[in-house]
């Protein structure tokens, strides 16, 4: 019989509804898990599963009047939240049960300093006043890794980085150590390093204190590394519970093993990535059979007809009726590759690069006082080399902060770069007036992070599309313009009629896809794409990189790939540029940089990625600080105060860049002896 005295949250048969009692948006639908005392429990799944809305369900913080929890039962510790009035859940939350929200910037009060934030929680759970309440407040930054903790009370959310502000979210969950800490997509936003950082921060106060985790992800990879127990939600409901070795050593239900075939990996280049065809369906309406039998490539007609039971045992549990005992002849079960269908191989670097940057510089003046004196620079850019063959994916990579955007945008000539030189083809873009540029936009387009602000919310897809060709393909009648848009749209996995409905209508993947749509519009070189996919769902990214891919081979494009996604570096770049504070730290192919890294920034960064492959010996760099300033960078090496391998040469001098091997170059001082090649 199995042990209960250890659980402290048991959900059962819990809904949530929103809209009308006739016919109801079913956004959760009798789900029930449990949750024990000192263990981290998963909810995985895709954005509008219904993760978030169980974590606000178990604080009662339901919009209203638009939703409602309809039934069930949350226990906590066999006391049933749901019959607990306003009153009796203000000494719930934040008490016994903590949330840190996804987004830390919108979540702390921009009028509130740090310290304000913290002891507000302690005076309404606490005795603490005063002075002790304000220590109370130091030692859990402290203990969130938060340096000079006493000076940052003082501080507002504004004056701090993104992983700062998460740590103080966390400082603030933890003030009252709670019984159950609610993590909603902790390190959705964070760089990787960040990421580690928090994580390990979270396991060493669970160690210390007994807490109960929920983590709430889409991530894969950090559910490997950091969760004893899982559910997978698809539609609303609980479709997978497991153990993580259970689930990771194999999969039961088949969108569990979709999600699992959509990660992109080292394994899986020249091969496309499996994608979930068609998408989740309306939760407005009753089922009859399988919700995910439409998507599902093991379905058979059953699947349609009747809706699937709960098949459990001692610790998991499948809604499937692949594993149904009471349903005949099943079809047998297909083994999954983990990976689509192959796809042509590596492409070769051209001789002669279509792009080449050579020393480029951007230096923002700042300027104080009624005469705006020039007192400093941020040096956001610091002489950098970077080479874009045809038909080539060029990955730039590093810490939110350390330049990358600018750099593409300086290569866009968007922004004027301060010095250096961008060769395009045979043009240098540096030394061309306004109007001369104008003529070789076309060549150059920009895919932004975020599809939504860059499209006008006002204008019809069809004519965001068409905004290009107006300005660049005056050549084109309307009736051309048309049929263009129509082919952009189905070349992009978009049926034509999307041309007549608005940005708001489509999902983030659809978004994205629309504008690819509108860079492919003008028929470019090169395209810059700025985090395409880091808001993205894994399976939405697979489409989106499979696409990235396809077009690159239909239409020989160069990408200029920026992104802290290094699975993704791995998947899809030819050649990769790792930069910190506005410099390049190591260079070369894919295969060199991320196999055989030598710089000790690069090893951290490759260190940190949460992975699903348990590599033996692997361990997690962890660097500590924060990413100095770009108006005051540290003397000699930049990395030196957070480097493990730091020399007093690093202190003082910066590395000039070595060639270790044909091709790839790193700036260190540990490889001052590696003879340079003479070409």
């Amino acid at each position: 019989m199995t042990d209960t005295s250890d659980i402290l949250l048991r959900v059962e048969d819990l809904s949530v509804w929103f809209g009308s009692e006739r016919q109801p948006v079913r956004a959760v639908d009798k789900i029930s898990f449990t949750i024990r005392r000192g263990e981290t429990f998963a909810l995985l799944g895709e954005s509008g599963s219904g993760k978030s809305m169980t974590a606000l369900s178990l604080l009662q913080l339901v919009p209203q009047p638009a939703g409602r929890i309809k039934n069930g039962r949350i226990l906590l510790d066999n006391e049933d939240l749901l019959q607990y009035s306003e009153a009796q859940m203000r000494t719930v939350r934040g008490n016994r049960i903590a949330m840190i929200f996804q987004e830390p910037m919108t979540s702390l009060n921009p009028v509130l300093t740090v310290g304000q934030q913290i002891t507000e929680t302690l005076y309404q759970h606490t005795d603490l006043r005063g002075d002790a309440a304000r220590q109370r407040a130091v030692s859990y930054l402290d203990a969130v890794g938060i340096p000079s903790a006493k000076q940052r009370l003082r501080d507002y959310p504004h004056q701090l980085s993104g992983g700062m502000k998460q740590r103080v979210m966390i400082a603030i969950a933890l003030a009252c150590e709670p019984d159950l800490l609610i993590a909603d997509e902790p390190t959705t936003a964070l760089d990787v390093t960040i990421q580690a950082q928090v994580l390990q921060l979270l396991k060493e106060i669970q160690r210390d204190t007994g807490m109960a985790v929920m983590m709430i992800t889409h991530d894969l990879g950090i559910v490997a590394d950091n969760v004893d127990h899982l559910a997978v939600m698809y539609a609303g409901q609980i479709v997978e519970q497991a153990t993580r070795a259970e689930f990771f050593a194999q999969p039961r239900h088949p969108y569990s093993q979709k999600l699992f075939a959509a990660v992109p990996d080292r394994h899986k280049r020249g091969r496309r990535l499996e994608v979930i065809k068609g998408s989740v369906p309306a939760l407005n309406k009753k089922f009859s059979g399988c919700r995910f039998a439409e998507r599902c490539d093991d379905a058979w007609l059953y699947c349609h007809q009747a809706v699937p039971q709960w098949v459990s045992d001692d610790n998991s549990g499948v809604r499937c009726h692949l594993y149904d005992p009471n349903v005949k002849d099943k079809p047998t079960l297909r083994k999954h590759s983990g990976g689509g269908s192959q796809r042509e191989d590596e492409t070769v670097m051209t001789r002669t690069p279509l792009l080449e940057v050579e020393r480029l510089k951007v230096h923002f003046p700042i300027q104080r006082g009624v005469f705006k004196r020039v007192v400093g620079h941020v040096r956001a850019v610091d002489e950098i080399d970077l080479r874009i063959g045809q038909r080539h994916t060029l990955a730039l990579v590093g810490e939110s902060g350390c330049g990358k955007t600018t750099v593409g945008k300086a290569i866009l000539q968007l922004i004027k770069p301060s010095a250096g030189r961008v060769q395009f083809a045979d043009v240098d873009l540096t030394r061309l007036k306004k109007q001369e540029m104008r003529a070789h936009r076309r060549d150059m387009q920009i895919i932004f992070q975020d599809p939504f602000s860059s499209m006008n919310p006002r204008m019809q897809v069809g004519a965001i599309i068409e905004e290009g060709m107006l300005a660049q393909q005056p050549e084109l009648d309307a009736q051309q313009r048309q049929a263009r848009i129509r082919d952009l749209l189905q070349q992009v996995g978009l049926p034509p009629e999307s041309a007549q409905r608005y940005p708001h209508e489509f999902s983030g993947g659809q978004r994205q896809r629309i504008c690819i749509a509108r860079v492919l519009a003008v028929s470019p070189r090169l395209i810059v794409c700025d985090e395409p996919t880091s808001a993205l769902d894994v399976s939405v990214q697979a489409q989106i990189l499979n696409l990235l891919k396809d077009l690159q081979d239909q239409h020989d494009l160069s990408y200029l790939f920026i992104t802290h996604n290094l699975s993704v570096v791995d998947y899809l770049a030819h050649d990769v540029a790792v930069m910190y504070l506005g410099r390049i730290m190591e260079q070369g192919s894919v295969s060199q940089v991320m196999q055989g890294a030598k710089h000790p920034y690069t090893q951290a960064l490759l260190s940190a990625i949460p992975t699903i492959e348990k590599e033996s010996g692997r361990e997690v760099i962890r660097l500590q600080g924060e990413m100095p300033s770009p108006i005051n960078p540290p003397n000699g090496c930049h990395f030196h105060p957070r480097c493990p391998q730091v020399m007093e040469e690093c202190r003082q001098i910066y590395p000039t860049p070595r060639q270790v091997s044909d091709g790839q170059w790193v700036s260190c001082h540990l490889y001052a002896e590696t003879p340079e090649s003479s070409g």
